[in-house]
């Protein structure tokens, strides 16, 4: 089928103003997902906060549904957070590391999960391995295989980096977690919103995602899935309890919520709750294959545009590639051709060490321009960027 560019476009306020190349960064939302935040901020403004949200509690709950639906998992195993990375580390320090302990990595992985494994090792004395990438640049599964032991009490990686265009194999590294049965966190931030994710086919037992990027979410939202089994069988142990998460029992006892909502705080972002609903309902109306489909396809038509442009080279590795695609410029300081795009009003992000330090070191790599697109990005605004480049 065709996809309806004009409508996607017509639907995103956005569009008329700027050649917006930067949704890994922050999406630009679609008019019924900004409407949704706005109109709930004016009923707030008019009769209060706890007023309006005790009105609208069944969109509150309707967020649970949508994000099932999206991930093919129960409500119950979802929890609204504020951000993928706060998600991401609720799901982390939660789990039990100690002295000797090993987790696994891959080399691209996100600079700020990599703080998190060394901030638990000095205090815990457990151990990052980073296991090697194969040569297309993704996780090599085999050696991630060979280096599962006793020790190895968790497998994390991101599924698509930050800094480059590749998609890790998410399922293969499932299916090694599985065969051991080691707990396996699988930060999602880039991938959720621009292909179907299915936390089943996966095998994850975490996952985190953020409401911002391609789910075309308002800011301040993200979600966590925990794998049920954790709650009923592990009674896993967030590492922050309110009395939203648990339930004051006696002056001397609490007891946990039974879904993954214990890792939730009381107060939130009413209106992004809301609003993230929407925008997942936005988003599976498109149909997340066709999505894939076409995000992948216009993806595949800038890079191949940009290897005609003298002195570009594309840094995306990876054997699946996705909607981030990522080069250099010989003889123009990056952060400077980001500004003279920015002036042209075509938004891209520039990608440092900081956000891939590992995998970057690795690859010789100190920044690369970051150029992410979506479903409703042209042909026109494609062909704009590469004239700009030029």
């Amino acid at each position: 089928m065709t996809f309806d560019l004009a409508r996607a476009r017509a639907e995103t306020r956005g569009c008329a103003e700027v050649t917006h190349l930067n949704h890994a960064g922050a999406s630009l939302m679609p008019a019924p997902v900004a409407d949704a935040v706005i109109d709930w901020l004016r009923e707030e403004e008019l009769t209060g906060g706890y007023e309006t949200a005790n009105r609208h509690r069944g969109r509150l709950e309707h967020f649970y549904d949508a994000t099932a639906k999206l991930l093919n998992c129960h409500r119950d195993e979802v929890a609204f957070v504020e951000n993928a990375t706060r998600a991401w580390d609720m799901a982390f320090y939660a789990l039990d590391l100690g002295p000797g302990d090993r987790i696994l990595t891959a080399e691209c992985e996100y600079g700020s999960n990599m703080i998190a494994y060394l901030h638990r090792a000095k205090r815990t004395g457990c151990r990052v391995d980073i296991v090697p990438s194969d040569k297309h640049g993704q996780i090599d599964v085999a050696a991630l295989d060979s280096m599962v032991d006793s020790h190895t009490k968790l497998i994390s990686i991101s599924h698509i980096p930050t800094g480059g265009g590749l998609v890790n194999p998410a399922e293969a590294v499932g299916a090694v977690a599985r065969k051991y049965g080691v707990p396996y966190l699988l930060d999602a931030c880039q991938s959720v919103g621009q292909m179907p994710i299915d936390v089943e086919a996966i095998g994850c037992d975490f996952l985190s995602a953020t409401g911002r990027k391609y789910l075309r979410g308002p800011r301040g939202t993200g979600f966590l899935y925990v794998r049920y089994r954790w709650i009923e069988e592990m009674d896993i142990d967030p590492p922050l309890l309110d009395q939203h998460a648990a339930t004051l029992v006696s002056e001397s006892e609490y007891a946990m919520r039974d879904d993954a909502r214990r890792f939730e705080n009381w107060e939130c972002y009413f209106a992004g709750k809301a609003a993230l609903g929407t925008a997942i309902d936005y988003a599976l109306a498109w149909g997340m294959p066709a999505i894939w489909k076409r995000v992948t396809a216009v993806a595949d038509d800038l890079r191949a545009k940009l290897a005609t442009v003298p002195g570009v080279t594309v840094t995306d590795q990876g054997l699946a590639k996705c909607g981030i695609v990522t080069f250099t410029k010989k003889g123009e300081d990056l952060p400077a051709l980001r500004q003279r795009l920015l002036e042209q009003k075509i938004n891209i992000s520039v990608s440092t060490g900081s956000g891939s330090r590992v995998g970057f070191d690795r690859r010789g790599l100190d920044a690369v321009v970051r150029a992410s697109v979506h479903y409703l990005t042209s042909e026109e605004e494609v062909d704009r960027l590469i004239a700009a480049i030029r």
